[in-house]
């Protein structure tokens, strides 16, 4: 299937050019359809404006709770026939407003190997641990942060030269060439989901 997608940002949006770079190499079977950020000096908005497609800030202050939020984000990705969800760098935890109105159709990138380091600062808990190698997991969203079934890993070695600013660049490099891929994996009908396994994902 194609997937429409909604694209979900707060900051400079590497991930999304890179999605939206797929798109355009045919590597990744879908279109952007929205791009939504919930704040206005998003610079990703930027990247998604020069690619013609269609963005809208939604602030997140000023609305009674999270599932308010998530619920004007629905009528928004909605309004664009938002099949899939994908969050690049949105700094906000959804709710289950958003994950029932997107059953197994919301999809995040995570700089670290899942389950280890979740949450923020990924890199510099990598670091502080000592472990020898980190990477980026892509993932379907459920209710716990950092938490669902994953889609794809990639591993990076991490140096005893490593800074958090150095390992967090190598890492992100990993996250532009596996987001579209776990994707493109989605799109084809491919995957299936076992508890909290998925089938038909990548190595």
């Amino acid at each position: 299937m194609t997937l429409n997608l909604g694209v979900l940002i707060s900051g400079r949006g590497s991930n999304l050019e890179a999605i939206l770079k797929a798109v355009a190499d045919r590597r990744l079977d879908g279109r952007v359809a929205l791009v939504v950020s919930n704040r206005a000096a998003a610079a990703g908005l930027e990247i998604a404006a020069r690619h013609g497609v269609p963005t809208q800030v939604l602030p997140h202050q000023g609305f009674p709770s999270r599932a308010a939020y998530d619920a004007a984000l629905v009528d928004a990705l909605r309004a664009r026939e938002v099949d899939t969800v994908a969050l690049a760098g949105f700094d906000r935890i959804v709710s289950g407003t958003l994950l029932a109105a997107f059953p197994g159709r919301v999809v995040n990138i995570h700089p670290a190997l899942l389950p280890s380091f979740p949450g923020l600062h990924a890199q510099r808990q990598a670091l502080e641990h000592g472990v020898r190698v980190s990477g980026a997991t892509v993932h379907l969203v459920d209710e716990q942060v950092d938490h669902g079934p994953i889609i794809a890993q990639a591993i990076v070695p991490v140096l005893d030269t490593d800074t958090e600013e150095t390992l967090s660049e190598r890492i992100l490099a990993e996250e532009h060439r596996i987001y579209p891929e776990a994707l493109q994996r989605l799109a084809s009908g491919r995957l299936q989901v076992v508890g909290r396994r998925v089938i038909g994902g990548l190595p």
